[in-house]
């Protein structure tokens, strides 16, 4: 009898559901402790937050794009203001929290390349030409 084999998914190289649990707990922490970004979570029940995040990235980084996910993205980050900053420091807040958790860069840029396309989802405000990332494969 034949064998398959699957490639492993983004999610199970980075550890599966106890990678993803951590990941979003540190990022989290790391978000609202930021003074630029803390603002945008205040009043926000932070661990329905967590649980939809944390739903959100396991979708994604198995490959399983959920329907609706981009319009999804627009209402819910409507009307709060986001610039490319912002998105910017999400971003590195992201990186940061996978590289504490020894993710390789191999797959950090791997996870970044399809992050980035969510941008015009996400931002109201255009591009700061002086904003930053420590992490190239965020610009």
């Amino acid at each position: 009898m034949p064998t398959t084999t699957t490639e492993p998914t983004l999610f199970d190289l980075i550890g599966g559901a106890p990678a993803i649990e951590a990941a979003v707990s540190e990022f989290y922490r790391r978000i609202v402790a930021d003074p630029q970004l803390a603002a945008f979570f205040e009043g926000v029940p932070m661990d329905r937050l967590a649980r939809h995040q944390g739903a959100f990235l396991t979708a994604a980084l198995r490959g399983e794009t959920p329907p609706g996910a981009a319009a999804m993205l627009r209402r819910v980050h409507a009307g709060l203001g986001i610039s490319d900053t912002d998105f910017d420091r999400v971003c590195c807040h992201l990186v940061a929290t996978l590289q504490s958790l020894v993710v390789s860069d191999d797959l950090i840029g791997r996870i970044a390349s399809g992050i980035v396309p969510l941008r015009s989802e996400i931002v109201a405000i255009a591009a700061d030409p002086d904003a930053t990332c420590a992490f190239p494969a965020l610009r």
